[in-house]
């Protein structure tokens, strides 16, 4: 599977695992851990999501050397402003038992989110983190980070899916060199993606599922994705 670059020159795997609602935090490391047995390198979390010790645990036991992980975390809105957001990424940092994060995200683009970015350009200059950026930025947003601070973001994680395809977003985004990444890129299962007769035309046809086909899409976009499931042998059958 390929890297994307991003605007620092770090790469990051285009496919890695998402461990959003998984709320059963045995699951949530049984998943993970299946994920990077199967060849999965970069897994992404949040502080929200409260499963971030279940990620660490996964990543302890794996037995995957640290240099070849790509981990991403992201803050949440409570703890936006610059002292919060130092507190919470050492906690995030810690609950994961890592040194260092690879990406640090936004997770939304509430509160003081210009502190909360001082904060993470401090800590990237320090090498905690190999790579800042931001997730849920309209691109008003985005362009007034671009424009008043120091660091542009390396990431805009955004809903990207067959039904909010994000074209134009899209093209932004790459004009300005902030790397693409879909949040839900099978609609969470809520959109009844893999019953769409013209998906699963093109999965027939190519004797492919309906998952691989939409992931490959993205992908030929050069978008990095990151689904989701706790089942392994679906976990298997994305990569």
């Amino acid at each position: 599977m390929k890297n994307v670059t991003l605007n620092n020159g770090v790469e990051m795997p285009i496919l890695g695992f998402g461990v959003y609602q998984m709320n059963d935090l045995k699951e949530c490391e049984r998943s993970v851990l299946d994920a990077l047995e199967i060849g999965y390198r970069s897994i992404d979390t949040a502080a929200a999501y409260h499963n971030e010790e279940a990620v660490g645990k996964a990543i302890k036991n794996s037995g995957v050397p640290r240099e070849e992980l790509f981990i991403t975390t992201k803050l949440w809105i409570q703890d936006a402003g610059y002292e919060k957001a130092k507190k919470a990424f050492e906690t995030s940092l810690k609950k994961l038992g890592l040194d260092y994060l690879d990406l640090y995200l936004i997770h939304q683009p509430f509160n003081d989110v210009y502190g909360s970015w001082r904060a993470m350009e401090e800590l990237y200059k320090e090498g905690k983190i190999r790579a800042i950026g931001v997730s849920n930025f309209r691109p008003d947003r985005l362009m007034d980070f671009i424009l008043y601070n120091e660091i542009v973001p390396a990431v805009n994680q955004i809903e990207t899916h067959p039904y909010f395809q994000q074209i134009d977003n899209q093209k932004f985004l790459k004009e300005n060199k902030v790397q693409h990444e879909s949040w839900s890129p099978l609609g969470m299962g809520k959109l009844n993606v893999f019953e769409d007769k013209l998906l699963l035309a093109i999965a027939a046809k190519h004797n492919k599922s309906v998952a691989q086909v939409v992931l490959r899409w993205l992908i030929q976009r050069d978008i990095v994705v990151i689904p989701k499931s706790v089942h392994k042998n679906r976990i298997e059958g994305k990569l």
